[in-house]
Formats: C-alpha cells, sequence, structure tokens
C-alpha cells in the first residue's frame, strides 16, 4: 500500500472556501464541437465558477475494474475514444497539465482503497468534451479519478466521499456521465422525442437527488421499474453517484441542462448552489 507524506505536500494545496461540486451530462461527443443550448449552458457555468487550484473529473469513460487510479503524468493527453464522427471532432485539442502532488494528496484521501497514481491515461472525451466550454484555457492542473467498475454502488459512495474535504483546499470535482443512458435506444432524427420511461426515470432520479434519497439513487434497479431500459449498463451513471458523494449535508443543488437528448440520453446535470 502506497504512503504519502502530508507534510511534503501541505502548501501545494491551500485551505479555500468550499468550491463547488457537479454532475454533468456530457452526451454525444459531437457536442464538443456543437453550439447548442447544452454547450452555451456549459459556457455560462464555466464563467460563474470560482478560481479553483485544481479541477479533477470522474469520467464514465475511465474504467478500471477492481482498482482506483488518479492521473498524474504532467501533461494531458487526448484520448480520442470514439469511432464513425467527423475528422473535425478527431482535430480537438485542450491542453492542460497534471500535477503529481495534487494527484498524492488525493491518493492520501483514498489510502484505503490503494488507488494507484497512473501516467498512462489522459483527458477522455468524457472530461475534455465538456471542459473546453466550463473551463477553456485551465491554468490550474486537471486530472482524472478512475471508476471501479466492480464495486457495488454503496461502495462507490463511500470511496469518493473520502475525497470531499479536498473541496475546502481548492478543488473543483466534476463527476462525466449521463443519468439515462439508453444509447440502444437512441433516436438519431433531429428533435426526436423522449421515451415515457426515459422520462420517468429523470424525473424519478430528479426527485431523489433534490431530497437526497440516497438509498433510492444507490439502488436503482431495486427501486424503480424503468432503470433496466434508462440503465441497461451503470457505466455512466456511477460518475453521478460519485458527485453525489462529495456533497456536504444539508448543500443544495442547482439543476441544468435537464432534458432528454436523442430520446433516450439524459442530459441532467446539477451544481452545488
Amino acid at each position: 500500500m502506497a504512503t504519502y507524506s502530508i507534510s511534503d505536500l501541505d502548501n501545494r494545496l491551500t485551505p479555500s472556501d468550499l468550491m463547488p461540486a457537479m454532475f454533468v451530462g456530457h452526451g454525444n461527443p459531437m457536442h464538443a464541437i456543437s453550439d447548442n443550448a447544452y454547450t452555451r449552458k456549459w459556457t455560462a457555468l464555466g464563467k460563474q465558477l470560482p478560481e479553483p487550484q485544481a479541477i479533477v473529473v470522474i469520467s464514465a469513460h475511465w474504467l478500471t475494474p477492481g482498482a482506483t487510479h488518479i492521473t498524474d503524468a504532467p501533461k494531458n493527453p487526448i484520448i480520442y475514444d470514439f469511432g464513425g464522427f467527423p475528422d473535425e471532432l478527431f482535430q480537438v485539442t485542450y491542453d492542460t497539465f497534471g500535477d503529481a502532488d495534487v494527484a498524492k494528496l488525493l491518493a492520501k484521501q483514498l489510502v484505503e482503497y490503494e488507488a494507484e497514481l497512473d501516467k498512462q491515461w489522459g483527458l477522455d472525451h468524457g472530461t475534455w468534451s465538456v471542459l473546453k466550454f466550463l473551463a477553456p484555457h485551465p491554468d490550474v492542473p486537471v486530472l482524472q479519478i478512475s471508476i471501479d467498475y466492480s464495486m457495488p454502488l454503496p461502495k462507490l459512495y463511500e470511496l469518493y466521499g473520502r475525497l470531499r474535504a479536498m473541496r475546502r483546499r481548492g478543488v473543483i470535482f466534476i463527476g462525466s456521465g449521463n443519468i439515462v443512458h439508453a444509447l440502444g435506444r437512441a433516436r438519431w432524427e433531429p428533435g426526436a422525442p423522449a421515451w415515457d420511461w426515459a422520462q420517468q426515470f429523470d424525473a424519478d432520479t430528479a426527485v431523489a437527488l433534490r431530497d437526497r434519497q440516497i438509498g433510492k439513487l444507490l439502488d436503482p434497479y431495486g427501486t424503480w421499474a424503468e432503470a433496466r431500459i434508462a440503465v441497461p449498463t451503470d457505466d455512466h451513471y456511477r460518475p453521478m453517484v460519485a458527485a453525489l458523494s462529495l456533497l456536504e449535508d444539508g448543500e443544495d443543488i442547482s439543476f441544468f441542462n435537464s432534458s432528454i437528448d436523442m430520446g433516450s440520453i439524459g442530459m441532467r446535470s446539477f451544481v452545488t448552489s
């Protein structure tokens, strides 16, 4: 088990006001090269965020079954983790740097889970497609934390909750996924209406988030009949659980981008308020 001396790193992230935590429904990679209601909201929100000391993203597109990894490379490569899209999407750049000391501080909070530092991963599209609007020119380190895809949701909630104190050391946390994510049932025609089950699951989870019904949100398949259709696999749901775990008791959230895209991709997002 790796150990780190907090005394060696104390000056790297200094005490701060409580930084925001948020969950962003990132949806179709094409949003990265689009001007639409979703991307305009990301841009507007980014302008309202306080200046952080670091940005940390938990993306649905970095799954490490049986382990939790944290990026610690000095420069973050861009990962184009998709296929079949226009060349323009593969030309998107997003220049950011990492920080090994910040990675060690995060790992120290997760030492019980033996979190591993990782120089091989970069920023996948769950991260850069959103951050290019939220933080187009970051002058602070950007890091990712992976998702242990084998870990039950209650345990995952507990794991990321260990990072909550870092919000008072200048860290903005962002979970990036989609609460409703049934890609196989997507409607590709422009302006296609949402499926009834997608709307119902989105509405039910929104109430649970608003009222902090944690037990329901950590057992979606046992709580809502629509979950099996709306969340056929929970890879995109897990970043919402991560963001939820980072909230302080009694902390309010505000929803944004609260619509269903392509019939079956929920864009509902939230930020602490």
